[in-house]
Parts: structure tokens; sequence; C-alpha cells
């Protein structure tokens, strides 16, 4: 799927700034230590760690080690004795301010499917500017400890086992820019103080979160925000425009969001990805996404929508993808009725649009057609005819 690379680019290059984030910060972070014949002499030489830093640091990750309870690819089978920034997955770099003085600045032990929890030690390692577990097996909930590392800059906990309600530990991180918490188990409420955080992205994407879009969501000063696959539910706020220049890719598929896409949507203008499929938007596409110059993805497939699309949105200058399928559309301007003679690739199945094959039936059409959603007098949705559309099999 076409957002899916557009969200590991972004990863990727969040990962490159961080690097660089961590060498101005820690004054050029140290390389990976390798398993050699002078770092496992130097482990066998310190009977004890004069740095009082890594003493804290050797102490948090005996802590760890002792509770993980797989480790199929052996990734911490070196973490032993006093040497921290000889262990496999650990980054050190000079302490700022103190450039003689060696600390941990970085964890990264992605993809490595580690079985195990975080213990509250983790708290120790209080100078902590990264923290990369992605594809693990980490259980469990994350420990208050984590509050302690005001320096961490980007935490990536994806693709693990984590429960519990959605972590608050991490909305008291004063450095956080780059939150990854997809794929995991966490439930319940979203907190609104999310989005009053200076994040750059925010993935909280496949986990179990039942609430409603906060109204303060355009607080948040992030570039990327991926909710998909959650029960989030409710109208996305008019709030959204105050992401206007940050704003580049919001994805919201699969999440129970309902009511009309609001014209604020179009006041994002460095978007270049919208999905909002798979859920229960009414009403006509906003003619303000006309002015998107930058977008790229445009999917609102799955939905409830109806009435025109618009030639503007077709004619966007840098359109590759649009898909408009499984909605209730009876007309497509200009261009929109043959995206491929401009080179898009598009999907309008599944809609009432006349002389278009695979298209809804008459039935199903007529009674959507006829009680059209009115987005002024009601930006969220009228629930009467939302109904109407389910029953008629979307």
């Amino acid at each position: 799927m076409a957002s899916n690379s557009s969200l590991i680019t972004t990863s990727t290059a969040l990962f490159s700034f961080i690097i660089i984030y961590l060498a101005v910060s820690f004054n050029n972070i140290a390389a990976k230590h390798r398993h050699s014949t002078h770092s496992t002499t130097t482990k066998h030489h310190h009977a004890s760690n004069p740095n009082p830093r890594l003493q804290q640091a050797y102490i948090a990750l005996q802590a760890w080690k002792r509770v993980i309870y797989s480790d199929p690819f052996n990734t911490t089978s070196d973490w032993t004795g006093p040497s921290v920034c000889s262990y496999t997955g650990v980054y050190c770099a000079p302490y700022p301010n103190k450039t003689d003085v060696q600390t941990v600045a970085g964890i990264d032990l992605n993809h490595a499917d580690i079985a195990g929890y975080l213990p509250d030690e983790l708290g120790l390692l209080s100078d902590l500017a990264l923290i990369h577990l992605n594809s693990n097996r980490f259980c469990g909930i994350l420990p208050q400890t984590l509050s302690n590392l005001t320096l961490l800059f980007e935490l990536d906990l994806s693709n693990n086992r984590f429960v519990g309600p959605f972590p608050s530990v991490v909305l008291s991180l004063p450095s956080l820019k780059f939150l990854d918490l997809r794929y995991n188990e966490f439930e319940g409420a979203l907190p609104p103080k999310l989005f009053n955080l200076n994040l750059d992205a925010i993935f909280i994407n496949n986990n179990r979160l039942m609430s409603v879009i906060p109204s303060n969501l355009g607080l948040s000063t992030a570039s990327v925000v991926v909710f998909a696959n959650n029960n989030i539910g409710g109208c996305i706020p008019p709030s959204i425009s105050n992401f206007a220049n940050t704003m580049e890719e919001l994805l919201l598929i699969n999440t129970n969001v309902s009511g009309c896409l609001p014209i604020e949507v179009g006041f994002l203008y460095k978007l270049r990805v919208l999905d909002v499929s798979f859920n229960k938007l009414v009403g006509e596409i906003p003619y303000s996404i006309a002015g998107l110059a930058h977008l790229e993805q445009l999917n609102i497939g799955h939905n409830m929508m109806s009435g025109v699309v618009p030639a503007g949105v077709c004619e966007l200058p840098n359109l590759v993808n649009f898909t408009l399928s499984y909605n209730y559309f009876f007309e497509e301007e200009g261009v929109c009725g043959n995206l491929t003679s401009v080179g898009v690739v598009s999907d309008d199945r599944r809609n009432c649009l006349p002389e278009r094959p695979v298209q809804r039936s008459k039935k199903e059409c007529d009674a959507v057609i006829k009680h059209p959603v009115d987005c002024f007098e009601h930006p969220c949705g009228d629930e009467r005819v939302e109904k109407r559309h389910e029953m008629h099999g979307r």
C-alpha cells in the first residue's frame, strides 16, 4: 500500500535525524561496538565502573536482562560486565557539557524478537535520547520511571505486546518528538493532552483505543498523524486546520470516524497523504481539497459519501492515486471520469455513477441520493441518514 511505504520513508528519515540530533547533543555519538578481543579484554579488566553514569546504566541493563525470557538471536548475550558501551544495541556518547564523561545515549533493539518486559530500573538511564524496540515481544505496561528520561527524543515501541491504558508516562517527556506505539494492545481513551505536546510524528495505529477524536487535535505540531485501526470515533474537528503549517500525512483508516469531511482539511496545504477510508463519513467532498497542491495520495473509499466528485480535486498537480470506491457518488466532473488518461491510478467502483462498471443498484442509490446530508447544517452528520446508508449495505 502506498501509504505504508510513505510511513517507512518518514520513519527512516526520522531515524536519520535522530542520529544527527544525538551527534549534536552528545558531541558525536559513538559507533556501535563490535565483538572483538579488545572489547572482551576491556570487560575483564574493569571490576567496577568509575563513571557513575555508566554504573547506573549497568544496574539498569542487568535488571532488564534478568526479565528477558527469550532472546532467540542472542542479542543480549554480551550484556555482561560493567563495560556497557560494548553491549549490542547500546550506544554511548559524551555527556553534554562534560565531553570527558561517557553516558548511554541510545538503545536500539529493533527486530530482535526479544520477549520480556521493561523493568522500573530503566528510569536510571536518564540520559537516553532514543529507544528503539520495534518488532519484539515485550509485554506488560510501561514503567512510570520512564518519566526520568527528560532527554528522550524518540520512542519507538511498535510491534510489541504492551497492554493497559494509553501510557500516560509518555505525556511527561519534555524532549519527545517522535512517538510510535503502533501494533500493541493499548486500550481505552485517547488523552487530549497528547495533542498539546510538541511532537513531530504520532503513530498510535493498530491498538485497542476506544474514544473520540479530541477537539484539540490540531494543537499538535506533528507532520505525521496515524490513528488507523482503532475505534476512535467521533467527527474530525475543525481545529484540524491548526495543523496547516506542519501536517504532511494524515491516516484515519478504519477508526469509526463519522460526520462530514470538514472543509478545514483543505487548509492543510502541505498535505501529501490523506487516507480516511473504511469509516462512516457522509456528505460531499469539500471543494477546499482542490487547493492541496502537494497531495499525492487521496483515499476516501468505503464510506457513505455522496454527491459530485469535483474536477478540481482530480486535477491536483501531484495526485498519483485517488480511491473513492464504495461510496454513493453520482457524478464525476471533467477528467475525474478518466483519471488514467492523466496518469492517476483511481478506483471508483461501487458508487452510483452512470455508465461506469461495477456500480451499486438503483435501489441502493435512490435511498441515499433522495436524502442528502447538508454538511453546513449537520457537520457531524445526520444519524438517521447514516443508519439508512447502513441498512442498504453501504
